[in-house]
């Protein structure tokens, strides 16, 4: 978090409020360390309505949503930007209220490189949030797929790295961005939902576009799109360095590392840095400039290149 990016008084939870023409967000009553206010359920549109992340499951989030629609609109399109459970498990309760499709890019283990599949695959689990693990969609979203409703039209752009199955949804120059950009914190990428190969590769596509605003999954919007970005991707940078230089000393696990870089960071958190550790180690083999001694896991020792 940098300094102009402290997140705003709370706004209050259930209350439809407008973000500018045809958009309005509601804040589920979720709030935590990971969600800050609660996650935020966008709903676009003045006559066919789409809602963008429906949330945690919670019914009277269901009934604010529900509530919010004026004489003569519908929901048409539910909109999942991934299958965490702060974001996706509301989408099947509102749709057999409306009869609106379930879309996203794929079930929760969609989109999940070959890495990270292996690394499930040997019992590594997340962390963070938690998977909605039964989530699948009606409808499949594939990269650069086209929504439309009347007076609206959103593309979805797939940008895994915080989750495998993760989508932004563009309208024009507007981005809605679930929890890959946030303005309050760094995204959360905590193998294996989360990949940082893939984090840098998404932020980078997002950083060759021209955006004017960009909606997250929780906090404020963010005004400065380009300076956000060039900062998340910075940030990463400077983490990889820091990682690298204290393997140049010694080698060192995961969790050795984390005790190592993040001195200033209480005990109780340094387990949540080791997972981030590990996320940059599993990066860094795949590009060739660590190497672990035995096999690519938390608890095995990695060596500089």
């Amino acid at each position: 978090m940098t300094a102009q990016d402290h997140p705003p008084e709370s706004p209050p939870p259930g209350k439809a409020v407008a973000l500018g023409p045809g958009l309005r967000r509601i804040v589920a009553p979720n709030p935590s360390a990971m969600t800050l206010w609660g996650t935020n359920t966008y709903l676009l549109g003045d006559r066919d309505i789409a809602v963008i992340d429906p949330g945690p499951d919670r019914p009277a989030h269901l009934r604010a949503i529900l509530d919010a629609l004026a004489p003569g609109q519908r929901i048409t399109h539910i909109l999942v930007t991934h299958a965490h459970l702060d974001h996706s498990p509301l989408a099947r309760q509102l749709a057999a209220a409306t009869g609106a499709p379930v879309m996203a890019y794929g079930a929760a283990k969609a989109g999940r490189s070959a890495v990270m599949e292996r690394l499930a695959e040997e019992g590594l689990a997340g962390g963070g949030e938690g998977v909605d693990a039964g989530f699948a969609p009606d409808l499949t979203l594939a990269d650069g797929a086209i929504v439309e409703g009347a007076g609206w039209r959103l593309e979805a752009l797939h940008t895994p790295g915080h989750f495998g199955n993760h989508l932004c949804f563009a309208w024009g120059d507007t981005l809605f961005t679930g929890d890959l950009v946030m303005g309050w914190a760094t995204s959360l990428v905590s193998p294996p939902d989360g990949d940082l190969t893939d984090f840098m590769a998404s932020c980078e596509r997002l950083a060759r576009r021209d955006w004017a605003v960009l909606h997250p999954g929780h906090g404020a919007p963010v005004t400065e799109p380009r300076a956000r970005i060039d900062w998340l991707i910075a940030h990463r940078r400077s983490r990889e360095a820091q990682i690298l230089a204290a393997l140049a000393e010694a080698p060192g696990s995961a969790e050795d590392l984390a005790r190592r870089i993040y001195v200033e960071t209480p005990p109780a958190l340094l387990p949540a840095a080791a997972r981030n550790v590990f996320a940059h180690l599993v990066d860094l083999t795949g590009r060739g400039a660590v190497r672990p001694e035995r096999t690519l896991a938390a608890k095995d020792i990695f060596h500089a290149l």
